[in-house]
């Protein structure tokens, strides 16, 4: 559902067209970052849109109440739909997610 790619201080996902990506997807993935990266790392994130799905806005709260791993964030949007819904996630988090058009500009 959600290829991961866990670089030296980086995390960058593809979620697999036609996902919703929920709250009970990423308490999957969470305890995985927390396993290979530690409780207490300090990473980037890039969520690379390559395919078409969907994200719980909430997610980005969520991790953001319960997890201090990510201090930066962005979000890859190769189309006009996609960078309309980083637009609407980016308010529902506290901290910045910049929205790009490319993976070099995150």
């Amino acid at each position: 559902m959600v290829t991961t790619f866990f670089f030296d201080k980086m995390i960058v996902s593809e979620i697999f067209e036609g996902i919703h990506f929920d709250w009970n997807m990423a308490g999957k993935l969470i305890p995985e970052i927390i396993k290979f990266y530690g409780e207490n790392a300090k990473l980037g994130f890039i969520s690379n849109r390559v395919n078409h799905h969907s994200v719980d806005p909430q997610n980005w709260l969520k991790l953001e109440e319960n997890y201090t791993f990510i201090v930066s964030s962005a979000i890859v949007a190769y189309d006009n739909t996609n960078f309309m819904n980083a637009s609407i996630e980016k308010q529902f988090a506290k901290n910045s997610i910049k929205r790009c058009k490319s993976l070099k500009e995150a």
